[in-house]
């Protein structure tokens, strides 16, 4: 056999595991039939709020109320069918939308699809890479406070209608949300306040009496006919495109592509992050799904590929939909199904009957499910477990309403890794004793039974010895006195580059002042980082010992010669 023709197939064996672990198996398909009654009245009540939504992150894109619609639909099944998050609801965003507009201008419309192309390239790329198990070290205080911030942003996206104001795109939540209390104070407008408390009493009070029934849907059909009975001047969903899909205009050629790359990687890096942010909130959501990583950026990425061909936009899983889908009893992905299929059916059957509705109720519905969203429970035991978790989940929160999720994210997970840190480092110490040359151990609780020059000073580390403690547990080793010097690091832990060249020092430091040094209980993975550093080097002939009582066998023979029947004593081994 030519070995030159094995190594390919071995790859590409390789290959087709990968991609059989990414395709949906026998336990989805028995997902779908689980539920069909709650699934199906939970993609009806998304596909209500999914309609204005879709339209206004569409032209917020630059692309038209097409191009969301068209986003809904196709990359809504796309990534219900092949994504690991089975109540994720994906679509288009506003974080996405930001990214998006300036190529409008730059490129045009074959811009946007082109780098949505690209997208879905890298996403693929960054699932078959196994990109996602480094989403799995994101804190649970980080994952509470995406989820309350986002709950805490979604409220503030509404308190405009909910007031009978219009915002335009792109601006400021806090500062819209704000703008329109003003404007409602100086001239308020009742019936658009009373159509959005109204439904988001039904939708609270019905999800307390019975969850399965669709009060969402109800409240909004009552909303809706008691606008149009009475003729109420409230703000609507308006005119929608009354056919689906729109066909691609085309992509940039090769030469422009390049020029459209590092954007590319900016809104990739974001449809990971939001998509598998948003499945780790659908997981805490239920209490009972687990999402798997990789399946969640195949499927993103399928999405992402297919949609450009159709004429949208990039598409992202979306915390606001995915929530509204869980709290509407959703327990498969039959669930995301239905909500791109009613999207589509209203489009191109309801179209004039779905354009009634009044974003005011549209408000309340979404205001209701953001409350739901807020685990007040789980924030509680963040605070009894301490400040520090809190302070975590506050901060995510906070930097997820007035920034953006990748700067809320990335900053939560780093203040918990300096107190994981903290916490950790905080166990590091050294145990010292002293032993003398020629009698029994001393247990180091009493006075020390002879001068240091007639004792062995052994100092047993614990713990991590790392950038974080070296200072703190290894300088104190440099004063002591004794004949001899004894460093155990049996019980270490960790042993960084920081801490092995302080503790060259410290063995320097003593070997300078005529001390006889010994190290013991060194594992091999130490050794090894010991060896590349040097400091093994730095040692004589026999000072790597492999326990403490040998270590001090040794420095007694170096120290002073003993006579084999001085050998049979009971000092002759130490229990330090």
């Amino acid at each position: 056999m030519n070995p030159g023709r094995g190594r390919p197939t071995r790859l590409v064996r390789v290959g087709r595991r990968r991609i059989s672990q990414l395709l949906p198996d026998r336990a989805d398909l028995a997902a779908l039939r689980r539920a069909p009654r709650k699934d199906l009245f939970a993609g009806l009540t998304v596909a209500v709020a999914a309609l204005p939504l879709s339209i206004g992150f569409g032209v917020a894109s630059g692309l038209g109320a097409r191009a969301g619609l068209v986003t809904a639909v196709v990359a809504g099944c796309l990534a219900a069918v092949f994504g690991g998050a089975r109540l994720q609801i994906t679509g288009p965003s506003g974080v996405l939308a930001v990214v998006l507009a300036p190529i409008v201008e730059a490129h045009g419309t074959q811009g946007v699809l082109t780098t949505g192309l690209l997208t879905g390239l890298l996403l693929l790329g960054l699932s078959l890479g196994r990109a996602s198990r480094y989403m799995r070290c994101v804190p649970t205080p980080v994952v509470k406070g995406f989820i309350l911030g986002a709950a805490v942003v979604i409220i503030a996206q509404q308190v405009p209608p909910a007031l009978g104001r219009h915002v335009p795109h792109g601006e400021a939540v806090a500062a819209s949300a704000l703008g329109a209390l003003r404007a409602f104070c100086s001239g308020p407008n009742w019936p658009a306040l009373c159509i959005t408390v109204g439904t988001l009493a039904v939708c609270l009070w019905g999800a307390r009496l019975r969850p399965s029934f669709p009060f969402p849907l109800l409240a909004v059909a009552v909303a809706t006919a008691v606008a149009e009975v009475a003729r109420l001047p409230l703000a609507r969903i308006g005119h929608l495109p009354t056919s689906l899909p729109a066909p691609s205009p085309g992509f940039l050629v090769p030469g422009e592509v390049l020029a459209l790359l590092p954007t590319a990687v900016t809104v990739a890096v974001l449809v990971a992050l939001e998509s598998l942010m948003t499945a780790a909130a659908a997981d805490a959501l239920s209490g009972r799904e687990r999402h798997d990583g990789q399946r969640v950026l195949f499927g993103q990425g399928l999405a992402n590929l297919a949609v450009p061909f159709f004429g949208g936009v990039a598409a992202t899983g979306t915390v606001c939909r995915t929530a509204i889908n869980v709290r509407s009893g959703a327990v498969s992905q039959l669930a995301a199904l239905t909500n791109a299929a009613v999207v589509a059916l209203v489009v191109l059957v309801a179209a004039p009957l779905v354009s009634a509705v009044p974003l005011a109720a549209l408000a309340g519905v979404l205001i209701a499910t953001a409350i739901r969203m807020i685990d007040v429970a789980a924030l509680r035991a963040l605070g009894r477990v301490g400040r520090g978790q809190a302070a975590i989940a506050a901060l995510t929160g906070a930097l997820t309403l007035t920034v953006d999720l990748v700067t809320a994210v990335l900053t939560g997970t780093a203040l918990a890794v300096v107190l994981a840190l903290r916490t950790v480092t905080a166990t590091a110490r050294v145990d010292q004793v002293w032993v003398p040359v020629q009698r029994a151990p001393h247990s180091g609780t009493g006075p020390a039974p002879a001068a240091p020059d007639a004792q062995i000073a052994v100092h047993r580390f614990a713990g991590p010895l790392l950038f974080t403690t070296a200072d703190r547990v290894l300088r104190p080793v440099f004063p002591a006195r004794g004949r001899a010097v004894v460093l155990d690091l049996e019980r270490v832990t960790g042993l960084d580059t920081t801490a092995i060249l302080t503790l060259a020092d410290v063995i320097d430091h003593h070997l300078r002042r005529g001390a006889v040094v010994h190290l013991s209980g060194v594992s091999d993975p130490h050794r090894a980082h010991l060896d590349a550093l040097g400091v093994l080097a730095k040692l004589p002939p026999g000072a790597l010992c492999t326990t403490v009582a040998e270590a001090v066998a040794h420095a007694r023979a170096q120290l002073h010669p003993v006579t084999p029947a001085a050998q049979e004593g009971p000092s002759s081994h130490p229990q330090v």
